[in-house]
């Protein structure tokens, strides 16, 4: 009998749960529901009495695994304005048993999966963690449609966004509208693209962009936190799945994972002498 085993055949055990959550950019957070921090394998997890999961299911079956995890505000770890700002949003979660006078002895993984939204409801915090078998519930075979189902630069689209990219610094905030100082930007070129914020209070953060000119790029939002004037940003073009817009900006029409000519429903309407 291993190890694990013979402690969950034990009439006794000290068991305690151990999380250890990756955000998207790159910090890393252990925590337990244990009433002292823990250490595993030279990783610290912190104590989180107050952190609970649901029930949690485990089988051999091809559906969906879905657990709620609900927990305070207290903890400096997880703070509440980061959970506003949606940066522990899309986390990788990995979800332990241990037990507490011997923490790593007994190591049974749970669950593991991603972080859906987080949701505030009150003074609590509540988020479900989807499982790898999730990925199953998506189509398997894309739909038909006139404009691309790639997203630019992904493996699909293959066009090299280094060169799409540009450093900026935002010199003002106008609500919405990043002011870019210096200007230069091609007009309507980062319209559907993305501003990373690469310090300040936003820092790691990404906002969608919805048009530009010349001077400066706006937002789908405002930005979670005040930005500084003179705050650095990564500004990335966008494409509006277009296969104009492919062909001629990007020259990447043999790339293009679309159907711009298929017939569609409106076909069935017409008629001899219709224009």
């Amino acid at each position: 009998m291993s190890d694990g085993a013979a402690i969950l055949a034990q009439d006794l055990a000290a068991l305690a749960f151990c999380w250890r959550l990756e955000r998207r950019d790159g910090v890393a957070l252990g925590l337990t529901s244990h009433d002292r921090d823990l250490t595993v394998a030279g990783f610290p997890y912190r104590a989180a009495p107050g952190l609970v999961p649901s029930a949690i299911a485990r089988g051999i079956g091809l559906e969906a695994d879905a657990m709620d995890l609900q927990g305070a505000l207290s903890s400096d770890a997880i703070r509440e304005e980061d959970l506003r700002a949606g940066r522990w949003d899309g986390a990788a979660l990995w979800l332990h048993l241990t037990e507490w006078t011997d923490p790593g002895a007994l190591w049974l993984e749970l669950m593991r999966g991603e972080l859906g939204a987080v949701e505030q409801q009150g003074e609590k915090f509540a988020v479900e963690l989807r499982g790898p078998h999730a990925a199953l519930q998506a189509p398997v075979a894309p739909e038909t449609s006139p404009g691309c189902r790639a997203r630019l630069g992904d493996r699909a689209c293959r066009v090299d966004l280094v060169r799409h990219r540009r450093l900026v610094v935002v010199a003002a905030m106008e609500e919405d509208r990043a002011v870019i100082g210096g200007g230069g930007l091609v007009a309507g070129a980062y319209a559907f693209g993305a501003l990373r914020w690469l310090e300040g209070a936003n820092c790691g953060l990404t906002q969608s962009v919805i048009a530009n000119d010349a001077d400066g790029a706006t937002l789908s939002d405002l930005p979670a936190f005040p930005v500084a004037p003179g705050t650095r940003a990564l500004l990335t073009e966008g494409c509006d799945r277009l296969i104009a817009t492919c062909r001629d900006r990007f020259s990447n029409a043999a790339n293009f994972r679309g159907e711009p000519y298929l017939p569609g429903s409106d076909l069935l309407t017409r008629y001899p002498g219709a224009r």
